[in-house]
């Protein structure tokens, strides 16, 4: 077996990076988070299914480990089980860095001893985080405190994590491609799949910031994170307002100052198909807030522009 010094080319041109593997409590969400200096590492590195598991696999990658360790987690084994099952079958095991949790959140990880340093891994309650050519050690150590005192959600923590590993130094070759990947039973588009949360940068010279850029966009379009406190019922001021943008976007042909009106309630549908907000949609006579801000920024500027 080749030793580290005559694998160092080969192990610059592997997804050498730095992930975390995790499970929520609270409402079962599995998720991977990575950042590396190699293109498009949400290819090869995130793999999770709903209700099954997630795994991150990197160093030199055995990318089947993914498919494969999802297969036999979805047969009831454990993280450990299927963990020691993945690298007895490798005979390049030692080479191999891989992180896993399944649906019972219990974790478990493996860094080769062939792995570049600086290279190591923690498993924690419901969470593993791991990395290999890190600047230092410190990388997995902040990723680990991050996610445990954060508040929020599985995605609040997963992003939480990796920035704190990238303000200890991260890849110490530098950044080049992130990806965070979660998972939840029906939680893509419209019921169709558990991609609840897909979203990669496959090259940019600061991918966790836009990794968090383009999260936040898909954030305000697709998802429903905001807590009810941020519904604002379509009356008064806000019904006005609300149909003036419509107006001025050329969805509504009249504003009514004493009610929302049928012809109002079809203008916000149709503004609300076509710009992505489906998901979003209300039923109730409210409109989430992040959906009232979009709005009212898309007819101020054009307002701006008629001027």
């Amino acid at each position: 077996m080749p030793s580290n010094r005559s694998l160092c080319r080969e192990c610059l041109a592997a997804p050498s990076t730095f992930s975390v593997a995790a499970w929520d409590p609270g409402n079962h969400d599995l998720g991977v988070i990575v950042q590396s200096k190699f293109p498009a590492v949400g290819s090869l590195v995130p793999w999770a299914k709903a209700e099954v598991g997630a795994i991150a696999t990197q160093a030199w990658a055995n990318v089947s480990y993914g498919p494969r360790g999802l297969e036999m987690l979805g047969r009831g084994r454990s993280a450990r089980q299927v963990l020691n099952a993945l690298i007895r079958s490798d005979k390049g095991a030692e080479h191999r860095q891989l992180g896993i949790v399944d649906a019972r959140g219990r974790a478990a990880a493996h860094t080769g001893t062939q792995c570049m340093e600086w290279a190591g891994h923690i498993v924690g309650s419901h969470y593993t985080c791991q990395g290999n050519i890190l600047a230092c050690e410190s990388v997995v150590n902040s990723m680990a405190e991050a996610y445990e005192r954060t508040d929020g959600d599985l995605i609040d923590r997963l992003f939480a994590a990796l920035k704190a590993g990238q303000s200890k130094g991260g890849d110490r070759r530098g950044m080049q491609s992130a990806a965070i990947l979660v998972v939840r039973e029906g939680g893509g588009y419209e019921g169709g799949s558990d991609r609840y949360v897909d979203v990669r940068v496959d090259d940019h010279p600061s991918p966790i910031e836009e990794l968090e850029r383009v999260f936040r966009i898909y954030d305000t379009t697709l998802l429903s994170r905001e807590p009810p406190s941020r519904l604002l019922r379509i009356e008064g001021d806000v019904s006005i307002r609300v149909q003036n943008a419509l107006y001025t976007l050329g969805y509504l042909n009249d504003v009514d100052t004493t009610g929302f009106t049928e012809a109002a309630s079809k203008a916000l549908q149709e503004y609300v198909n076509v710009s992505n907000f489906e998901n979003k949609m209300r039923k109730d006579g409210t409109i989430w807030q992040s959906v009232y801000e979009f709005l009212m920024a898309e007819s101020e500027k054009r307002r701006q522009l008629s001027r």
